[in-house]
């Protein structure tokens, strides 16, 4: 048995209708994993929101593996006026967030022609309190050890594999 690699096996192409928003995510190394990780399920866009945000860097273009060049992605300074915007248009906007209404990413029900807007939050901080006002529903993953966080896109990666395999 020989191991594939990208350049002899083909993965059937899909696009979802699904959003990302990094609220205030900032890492150039979680940036990069987050284009990877978009362009691998399918996301139709990123949005970077936040002040002083360098989505763009030598640190973000290794990781990203040239992902960046396929994903769409834009910046706006205030990640709410985004979440509003995707919420006039008749997207749900779930916040990637451990609160006190937060149901595992796993229970989330999605319905067949449903958009959705994934909101993530820079590490230390998480999603801002502004933004879980607006949400449609927050979600967290079940962790089952000492720590109650994992990596911004660690946890983007499990949550849009949760939300792609239906």
């Amino acid at each position: 048995m020989s191991q594939l690699h990208h350049h002899n096996i083909k993965f059937t192409k899909q696009q979802f209708p699904i959003t990302i928003i990094c609220d205030r995510v900032n890492s150039p190394a979680n940036i990069g994993s987050i284009f990877r990780i978009a362009d691998s399920f399918g996301v139709e866009q990123i949005y970077f929101c936040g002040e002083d945000i360098t989505v763009i860097s030598k640190r973000m273009q290794r990781t990203a593996r040239s992902t960046h060049e396929f994903v769409h992605y834009k910046q706006s300074e205030f990640g709410i006026d985004i979440v509003k915007e995707f919420k006039d248009k008749g997207y749900s906007i779930l916040a990637l967030e451990i609160t006190e209404d937060s149901i595992p990413i796993s229970k989330y029900k999605i319905a067949k022609e449903e958009k959705l807007v994934l909101v993530i939050g820079e590490e230390n901080l998480g999603v801002s309190q502004d933004i879980l006002e607006e949400v449609t529903q927050s979600v967290h993953i079940n962790m089952y050890g000492n720590n109650s966080s994992m990596n911004v896109a660690t946890a983007t990666g499990i949550a849009l594999y949760e939300i792609t395999r239906e």
